[in-house]
């Protein structure tokens, strides 16, 4: 009688438990390089730049409005996706959100009217919305993630501040307005086919581990019901701050901008209110909510405002000039990120407000620097603002679990919109001034932006500095209040469990014990 191979199979059955895994990671890796900048080029509104090529029969201000609903789409998408996510599984969403902008890619090339634009610019904005939250928590279910979680950190920074150059980039020397729906339809085809790649893994990991016995069903822990429930709080200042953007397309007169602007800075107040108030993990989910608001109001604006003066029409290097400040930039923010991930978790404790007070130090380059006809200086600013960035959010990661995170992201992506709006209010205000001054010559109009450039620094210099003193006023009253001292030796073993599932470990940790937590604190607190 023949004695089946189960030696042969077990071996094999190791073989692919090892390999698997590492290829996971190395795919997830890859993906966030490629998804998180597609997903955030999405966001700005440059119709404007190629206003000459539309057909004479459309109305600018009627594509502009189209153009520009990618960001209100994209910020009511995160915290529905960041439910979704919680609720069934990361990967399948990841590859729906990287389907989305494919079509939308596709589709673009063929669009005729300002509602077929407005359509697929929803669709942008609904995909980048579902896939940034999906690949947190990607991130979040692996084992290597001390690893996976500093680049994705990194590469979100460093997409929110190149992102006005990268989307302008392809329209240089572009015959066609359609380049605005279909930026990177290359790239958007590698992110998916890295999408499928993981999924397909994702799939092959779980049938192994039904093999050895295991659960069979990779992927996180679910979320609370409490969670839900303060995730799907964030999309009311989202829809507040959306409703607002979409209204003040219609023309409204400089008063109503400056208006709009305060209201902005009022739904400002509401989201770090909802940061001290909704978030469920301690003082470390508190400072996550505040550093992505300090980083959704600061980053993109102030570098959109910043690429758009260093062009070459008003003085400045051009693009071209702006890709190796970018670029040096973007390694030095990603090797900061890495090396924050790996320190021991005792050390990180003080760097979320290290890495703010970096930002404002960036901000500070930028009103000393700007505008720099040679571009090279500029390195200095980028660098601040994405290593100061990368670092807080990194660190603060570091100090909370995936459900403060994704709380954290729902509010940042809204900060954005606001930091828009503030800074047109600020820009309505400088040109007022010119215009009552005298005649309005190129040139005064261009040292208009400048200034308003300048006073947004200033601006959001101090907001940044309220959020580090709201931050650290907040975490020495938690600490002052009676029982905190022995809060964390007395959780219950199903929220130790949680945490050891949801935050990055030590430099060394134990693949056998990530996969020990991974479904024991499953169902609502």
């Amino acid at each position: 009688m023949a004695v089946p191979p189960i030696p042969q199979a077990r071996t094999a059955v190791a073989v692919r438990a090892v390999r698997v895994p590492l290829l996971l990671d190395v795919v997830a890796g890859l993906l966030i390089v490629v998804a998180l900048p597609l997903a955030v080029v999405a966001i700005p509104n440059t119709i404007s730049v190629v206003a000459a090529l539309l057909p004479p029969d459309v109305s600018h201000v009627d594509m502009m409005r189209a153009h520009g609903l990618a960001l209100p789409a994209m910020l009511l998408t995160v915290p529905l996706a960041s439910v979704a996510v919680r609720r069934f599984r990361a990967a399948p969403i990841l590859v729906a959100g990287l389907a989305l902008l494919a079509v939308a890619d596709a589709a673009g090339g063929y669009a005729d009217s300002t509602s077929v634009v407005g359509v697929l610019r929803v669709l942008h904005g609904v995909g980048a919305g579902a896939l940034i939250p999906a690949t947190l928590v990607v991130v979040s279910e692996r084992p290597r993630r001390n690893v996976l979680l500093p680049i994705w950190a990194g590469m979100l920074t460093v997409s929110l501040l190149a992102a006005q150059a990268l989307a302008l980039w392809p329209l240089d020397g572009s015959g066609s307005w359609r380049v605005t729906l279909q930026p990177y339809p290359l790239l958007t085809g590698v992110a998916l086919v890295l999408a499928a790649a993981y999924l397909v893994l994702w799939l092959i990991e779980g049938a192994g581990e039904a093999d050895e016995g295991g659960a069979g069903e990779p992927g996180g822990v679910r979320a609370s019901t409490a969670e839900r429930g303060r995730l799907m709080m964030a999309v009311v200042p989202a829809a507040g701050i959306a409703a607002l953007a979409i209204f003040l397309t219609f023309d409204w007169p400089p008063v109503l901008v400056v208006v709009a602007a305060a209201v902005a800075a009022a739904g400002v107040l509401v989201m770090l209110g909802l940061g001290a108030a909704g978030t469920f993990e301690g003082p470390g989910g508190r400072t996550l909510a505040f550093v992505n608001v300090a980083i959704g109001l600061i980053v993109l604006p102030t570098a959109a405002q910043t690429t758009y003066i260093e062009l070459g029409g008003l003085g400045g290097p051009g693009l071209k000039g702006l890709w190796l400040p970018f670029l040096l930039a973007a390694v030095l923010a990603l090797v900061a990120a890495v090396v924050v991930g790996m320190l021991p978790e005792r050390k990180v404790a003080q760097l979320p407000a290290a890495g703010l007070v970096t930002m404002v130090a960036g901000l500070c380059a930028i009103w000393w620097l700007v505008p720099e006809p040679t571009g090279w200086p500029l390195v200095v600013p980028f660098t601040l603002l994405a290593a100061g960035s990368a670092v807080a959010l990194v660190s603060a990661f570091r100090l909370a679990g995936v459900g403060s995170a994704l709380l954290g992201l729902s509010m940042c992506f809204p900060a954005v919109l606001a930091g828009f709006l503030l800074g047109t209010g600020i820009q309505v205000l400088m040109l007022n001034l010119i215009s009552q001054s005298g005649p309005a010559t190129g040139e005064a109009v261009a040292n208009g932006f400048i200034d308003a450039l300048h006073k947004w620094t200033q601006v959001g210099g101090g907001v940044v500095v309220g959020i580090i003193i709201l931050t650290q006023f907040l975490a020495r009253r938690a600490a002052a209040l009676p029982g905190a001292a022995t809060a964390a030796g007395t959780a219950s073993p199903l929220e130790s469990r949680q945490d050891a599932q949801v935050t990055i470990p030590a430099p060394t940790p134990s693949p056998e014990g990530d996969k020990g937590t991974a479904g024991d604190a499953g169902g609502d607190r």
